[in-house]
């Protein structure tokens, strides 16, 4: 599993109506481990795919330029972590 980072800078509050739009539209059965989070600066989502071909193809392919465009979110910056060694959620071990 491999995880990036989409960051959008402006108002949290606007990023955050959006992002609730956008997620709205999105099949959530497909998310492995998703994060979003806000800060004084805006917003970010940590987003997990199987591997980092897959997180490359996903963040820079035409549907979610569209799908980001019609929820109201402006073209993040895209940083790539790295692979996934464990995860832990609640204490208990979950990879």
């Amino acid at each position: 599993m491999f995880v990036g980072i989409y960051r959008f800078e402006g108002n949290a509050r606007e990023l955050l109506a959006a992002y609730d739009r956008l997620m709205g539209s999105m099949p959530q059965e497909n998310l492995s481990l998703h994060t979003c989070t806000h800060d004084q600066k805006g917003m970010q989502i940590y987003d997990a795919c199987p591997t980092k071909e897959a997180f490359i193809a996903f963040s820079s392919s035409e549907m979610l330029r569209t799908a980001l465009a019609e929820a109201g979110l402006p073209r993040p910056e895209v940083e790539f972590i790295g692979e996934v060694h464990r995860v832990f959620w609640s204490g208990k071990r979950i990879l």
